[in-house]
């Protein structure tokens, strides 16, 4: 198998364009090429400037998740300290976990901070929204988005080999002289559900509008999560 690491985009489109097989820290797919064989041509992002930013609104998708610090808001940082071991965490990117995986550890974070994705494609760079990088699984060069007021995440815990473990994400938005608005996600088995609410009122206003959203069908200990999320997350307005 070779391997092309582009340093520019340009690049990156010659090599997608050759047929080159994505790979980042080959976590998800290693297992199935000792078992089927591997592609004859792969490429990485790791030497790509463009997928290795790392800041307060943006994270490249060829960023290993121990890197993610307290540059990037609470809720993401906290869902990639928790995807697997230190070993996968110091190899998994974060275009793998959200565009490669079945997991998706952090696409609830994602999802409540409205982020936005930059895509690469073989006649070039486009945004998306996160509904068609899970669909359709482009080469993610990075996540964008606009810092939360405040933002909060939990993952139960899961025996082994069961199901997937229970995953709830919130954030608190506040709009350049408007209204505040809650986020929420929820990773329920494979299924990722997500809500938004008015920010300005009470949490139990809140919690009600997004028992009104698709969140509304989530089991009871899903709400016991929901809730105190929601709770503290207003009471922090103005704190930000």
């Amino acid at each position: 198998m070779l391997l092309r690491l582009p340093t520019s985009v340009a690049e990156a489109q010659e090599c997608l364009a050759e047929g080159a097989v994505p790979v980042g820290g080959a976590t998800l797919v290693w297992a199935t090429w000792q078992r089927e064989g591997f592609p004859g041509l792969a490429m990485s992002l790791r030497e790509l400037p463009e997928a290795n930013v790392l800041g307060p609104q943006t994270v490249g998708g060829a960023v290993i998740l121990c890197r993610i610090d307290v540059r990037v808001p609470d809720v993401l940082r906290l869902a990639a300290a928790t995807v697997g071991t230190g070993a996968v965490r110091r190899t998994a990117t974060v275009g793998g976990n959200i565009a490669g995986s079945t997991l998706r550890c952090l696409l609830p974070a994602a999802l409540v901070l409205d982020a936005r994705a930059t895509v690469l494609e073989a006649d070039g760079v486009r945004e998306a929204g996160l509904a068609e990088v899970v669909a359709k699984r482009p080469v993610l060069i990075g996540l964008r988005w606009r810092t939360p007021t405040a933002s909060a995440y939990r993952k139960l815990p899961a025996q082994a080999g069961g199901a997937p473990p229970l995953v709830v994400a919130s954030a608190l938005h506040a709009g350049p002289g408007g209204p505040h608005r809650v986020r929420v996600a929820v990773r329920d088995g494979y299924e990722v559900l997500s809500g938004t609410a008015p920010g300005d009122a009470g949490a139990g206003e809140a919690l009600e509008a997004l028992r009104g959203t698709a969140l509304g069908e989530l089991p009871a200990a899903a709400w016991d999560v929901v809730r105190p999320q929601v709770v503290g997350l207003l009471e922090r307005r103005g704190t930000g």
